[in-house]
């Protein structure tokens, strides 16, 4: 215990001590891995080639994909690196870049949820303006303005925990670096800062939930009064998967913020931390793709070897 608390780095939790179960998370999760990398990669590159996905929305697709592969990409290799070692430690600088781009691309998922979810409303709501309000050069500004929020959320959240005397055995029950598990290694009260940070990027995403939220009542209230099944239907298959992205990542965040950490936690509290860290990037591009034919048909023409027209 007293090596423990000590060391320089921390130990995370790894899923298993028994070496076969091991090696079966280590396989598991990087087929989970290598399938959202080539989901993303594949968005990405149809929404890059293809013209007819020059649009705002598409514009904001790929960019979701892009931060997508990213977030996948802070928690899951280093727990399949764990779990194919049978070693839990992580060093001291690994877990504050791990805490800073968890932290950043969190924030930037929901910044950009909401984007999206103004985008919907601009297109329904005020489809004779929507042009003018979504030109490219204002969604161009508007992605600057959240990669760099995000990059700001995570200096915050990296420089208020890490600004931490850990004083207690440093094992983190989780298998990444999670900031309430930090807080438990405090002996102090020098955690307030965090709780701060918390608080205010609380009160921002609150406002964010709140802006989508009255996107969407608008926008089904637009919805609603078009005459046309045909329309009504196209004006759903574009709304419906990215509300249900949105429900989905908030839903689950949230109810991780809410919930106690507790010293020995529970398979269900695995559980929920690869719903709100491992699922939403890889099935977001599953979600985007069903119900849409242009995404289906370029992603066709794509894997088919057929050119996209200029």
């Amino acid at each position: 215990m007293a090596n423990v608390t000590t060391m320089s780095g921390f130990l995370l939790m790894v899923f298993s001590n028994n070496r076969a179960l091991q090696i079966l998370h280590a396989l598991l999760f990087l087929l989970i891995y290598l399938l959202t990398l080539a989901e993303n990669l594949l968005i990405i590159a149809i929404t890059t080639l293809d013209r007819h996905l020059q649009t705002p929305m598409y514009y904001f697709l790929k960019h979701l994909s892009l931060l997508d592969l990213s977030f996948i990409s802070v928690t899951v290799p280093q727990s399949i690196e764990n779990s194919l070692t049978g070693n839990g430690y992580i060093a001291h600088g690994q877990c504050m870049l791990q805490v800073f781009f968890f932290t950043s691309l969190a924030w930037v998922e929901v910044a950009i949820l909401t984007v999206m979810s103004y985008d919907r409303y601009a297109a329904i709501c005020l489809s004779l303006h929507c042009e003018v309000i979504m030109d490219p050069r204002a969604c161009k500004r508007a992605m600057i303005a959240v990669w760099l929020s995000g990059g700001i959320s995570g200096i915050l959240y990296t420089a208020a925990t890490f600004s931490i005397t850990f004083c207690r055995a440093k094992i983190i029950h989780q298998f990444f670096c999670d900031i309430p598990q930090l807080l438990k290694l405090s002996c102090s009260s020098d955690y307030l800062d965090v709780i701060g940070v918390a608080a205010f990027m609380t009160v921002l995403a609150f406002i964010c939930f709140i802006s989508i939220v009255l996107s969407y009542t608008l926008i089904f209230s637009t919805v609603l009064r078009i005459p046309s099944t045909e329309g009504r239907s196209k004006a759903f298959s574009t709304c419906l998967p990215h509300l249900f992205v949105v429900s989905f990542f908030l839903s689950t965040g949230i109810f991780e913020f809410l919930k106690p950490t507790s010293d020995s936690p529970t398979a269900s509290d695995i559980i929920i931390s690869i719903f709100y860290t491992v699922v939403p990037p890889t099935l977001n591009p599953m979600i985007y793709s069903l119900r849409n034919e242009a995404m289906k048909g370029a992603l066709r023409k794509l894997l088919l070897g057929g050119e996209f027209t200029k």
